[in-house]
């Protein structure tokens, strides 16, 4: 005990005595006159100090003079170089087949959807045609096992945000209602029971993809997607249903819905079909996303069977599915947030220098510079963040913190970019011949919109 005790004692700040230099012991012998009596007794203490300074900094002169004195050598060889090693280190890079699959979406997007977006904005309601034409990408299909005959073999989490991000390049109020029937895909794939995946995937799969969304919002002040006012009571049957869900896209046509409900005071996910007796479709067009076709849904005693509860049981089963889904719908939203986000710069940067005032682009104003380049920074933000929350979903590491830090900067910083983006465009922004006034709105949705879009 006493050899462990010294040997840690010799380690301690102070205990090892450094080799001292002259300088070091002439300055040491000055201090401690400096401040004895002796000094303060005959008038030296002033005239020690000075020699002390002075000292002090031709001490350092000299020792910096020593150390700039450096020997030329003639070289001819490759430099030195340290190792690059790959180590599994978060990669943004994305590989050969997601580049292909976000490249082949955001085509069709700006092809397809952007021009498209205009009148389905007016029309609150995406075109048949369009929807029609997005089930031939395979979106759906992607996130189907191929078991019953989808492409999936592994999680694609990151893939998903991939494409959600490419397809609101585009326009986000059509993207949502097309990627919404993939949201309930992956639901049901990472989620769902062997009886739910043989009864609804393989009709994801084909070539008729079903118009259905995964439905958590509630048209209430104060919000909580842990504590929803719709409740499942059990009956001799089963459940039943009770509430008013908000927010789903293309309501009027959709014929399958995940719903959100209280059971026993904690959230759960149930299985429920168009044609259930007391459900009805309302429409409810909002400020943005009108593209999306939103409606309420009205749950009036809707009773649903004993194998409709996702999770495959009740209790923790259920509740971690449904907790997981709700974070893998806030990546969702900030995916899609963070396409539109860059819509926005895209168009805001060619703008600001091309047009001009007092004979130079309004870009050489310093206030537009940085405007765009605080767009440029908070775009970012927000994908950065809503790719490591991707990325660690998709490997079965919590992410958690990176869904709320991605709901977060999409509630601040996508509404602000949206803001922004109308400021740098002046009196064009606020009219509809440019669409950036329509990002804006549809920004402002993402930082409410639960559910519909899980990656």
């Amino acid at each position: 005990m006493t050899e462990k005790t010294s040997s840690k004692d010799s380690t301690s700040v102070g205990a090892q005595q450094h080799k001292r230099s002259p300088i070091g012991t002439a300055m040491r012998v000055l201090t401690a006159v400096t401040g004895s009596e002796f000094a303060e007794k005959y008038g030296l203490r002033d005239p020690l100090n000075r020699v002390a300074y002075e000292a002090t900094k031709t001490g350092f002169k000299s020792l910096g003079a020593a150390n700039r004195a450096f020997t030329q050598k003639s070289g001819g060889g490759a430099p030195q170089r340290p190792a690059v090693t790959p180590k599994g280190y978060f990669n943004l890079n994305p590989d050969d087949e997601q580049a292909m699959i976000a490249e082949t979406v955001r085509d069709f997007a700006t092809e397809i959807l952007r021009p498209a977006a205009y009148d389905a904005d007016n029309a609150a309601a995406a075109p048949e045609e369009i929807l029609g034409r997005s089930a031939e990408l395979g979106i759906t299909m992607i996130n189907v096992p191929e078991a019953f005959d989808g492409a999936a073999s592994d999680r694609g989490v990151v893939t998903n945000a991939l494409v959600a991000e490419a397809m609101a390049y585009g326009d986000m109020g059509l993207a949502v209602p097309l990627l919404a029937p993939s949201g309930v895909a992956t639901t049901l794939t990472n989620f769902g029971s062997d009886a739910q995946q043989q009864t609804y995937l393989p009709d994801f799969a084909g070539e008729s993809v079903p118009a259905s969304a995964v439905v958590v919002a509630e048209p209430w002040p104060l919000f909580d997607a842990f504590d929803l006012r719709t409740k499942a009571t059990r009956v001799p049957s089963g459940y039943r249903l009770e509430g008013v869900k908000s927010f789903v896209p293309n309501a009027g046509s959709a014929e399958l819905f995940l719903v959100g409900a209280m059971l026993d005071g904690r959230p759960a996910l149930f299985i429920v079909e168009s044609d259930s007796e007391g459900l009805s479709i309302e429409a409810d067009p909002g400020m943005g996303l009108r593209a999306a076709g939103m409606g309420r849904l009205i749950l009036d005693k809707v009773s649903v069977p004993a194998h409709a509860i996702l999770g495959g049981e009740e209790g923790d089963p259920a509740v971690a599915a449904y907790t997981d889904v709700v974070r893998l719908s806030r990546l969702g939203w900030s995916a899609l947030a963070a396409g539109t986000a860059k819509a926005v710069l895209d168009y805001v940067v060619p703008y600001v220098n091309e047009r001009e005032a007092f004979g130079e682009p309004i870009s050489n104003r310093q206030a537009v510079a940085f405007m765009v380049a605080t767009i440029a920074t908070e775009v970012d933000s927000i994908r950065l963040v809503t790719l490591r929350g991707a990325s660690r979903a998709e490997q079965g590491l919590s992410f958690a913190r990176e869904a709320a830090l991605a709901r977060k900067l999409t509630i601040d910083k996508g509404l602000q970019i949206g803001l922004d983006g109308i400021q740098l465009l002046g009196g064009h922004g606020f009219t509809k011949e440019h669409p950036v006034e329509r990002w804006y709105r549809d920004l402002r949705g993402a930082g409410i919109g639960e559910g519909v879009v899980v990656l």
